[in-house]
């Protein structure tokens, strides 16, 4: 048993809250990339329990996947072999999901379980990197739309577990439209959106973030679907109800592939 499934721990110190962009199978064989991941790991406090919030999982009403130890889910197609032999065994964290069920009770945000359904890669390719050992329990959580004022609720709902020790960590990608892989370089609408939101995440502005698909340049370039970019509201609303905000500080930034990997770190 971990520290969180026998004593959660109110009054512990205050885990920040992260978003971070979670590369794709090959991220493992970048040369810089899982370094950066692992230092930025190291220098946390050590978690109770990681509640993760991918890109890749849109279910609705609200999901909680993992209670229990599953099987990855290998979402990725046409990759070499030793991508889907990955294994990533953390805990199951059935005491985090009785604390987010209760933290989001309430009309309108119905809670469902899927207690089979394993992370997938947008969870556990980064969790790779930066928990190797798979000690610490890890609940992944839908996105149950796409709205990002309805995320950044859902986010200041879950702020409690912060001080209980629990990491929440938003993983999508800062830029995210697949045409750059086809192009050398980085695309101008890349660079251009990660730049705005660079100095948005610096300002604390929160209302250009959750209007970003018409305050920023490129937006429609950048995420031609939003879904790479929704499980940053669920980090701002996190960070938020304590007042974090406006101390967000990119953590990593860059280009990994012509995308912008930035991943931003509050509290």
């Amino acid at each position: 048993m971990t520290a969180f499934e026998e004593h959660p721990k109110p009054g512990a110190e205050r885990m920040p809250a992260l978003y971070l962009s979670h590369g794709a199978p090959p991220l493992a064989d970048d040369p810089v990339w899982p370094g950066q991941l692992a230092a930025w790991s190291a220098r946390l406090p050590e978690p109770t329990a990681i509640l993760m919030v991918s890109a890749h999982w849109e279910e609705a009403p609200l999901a909680l996947g993992a209670t229990v130890t599953a099987p990855l889910v290998y979402d990725f197609w046409g990759f070499p072999e030793h991508y889907y032999r990955v294994r990533y065994a953390a805990p199951g964290a059935p005491r985090l999901a009785d604390s987010v069920r209760k933290l989001l009770r309430g009309p309108g945000t119905p809670v469902q379980d899927l207690p089979d359904r394993g992370l997938d890669h947008g969870a556990y390719v980064p969790l790779v990197e930066m928990y190797p050992d798979a000690r610490v329990p890890v609940l992944q959580m839908s996105l149950p739309t796409l709205d990002p004022v309805r995320l950044m609720d859902i986010g200041r709902r879950l702020a409690p577990l912060r001080d209980e020790g629990v990491l929440i960590v938003g993983s999508g990608f800062f830029t995210h439209n697949l045409a750059a892989l086809r192009h050398a370089g980085v695309p101008g609408w890349s660079a251009e959106f990660d730049d705005w939101g660079r100095r948005a995440l610096e300002a604390g502005d929160a209302d250009a973030l959750l209007d970003f698909a018409h305050a920023s340049p490129a937006g429609a370039l950048a995420h031609p679907r939003t879904e790479h970019f929704a499980p940053l509201f669920v980090t701002l609303g996190a960070a938020d109800a304590t007042g974090d905000l406006a101390g967000g500080r990119s953590v990593i930034d860059g280009f990994w592939m012509g995308l912008a990997k930035r991943s931003v770190q509050f509290g």
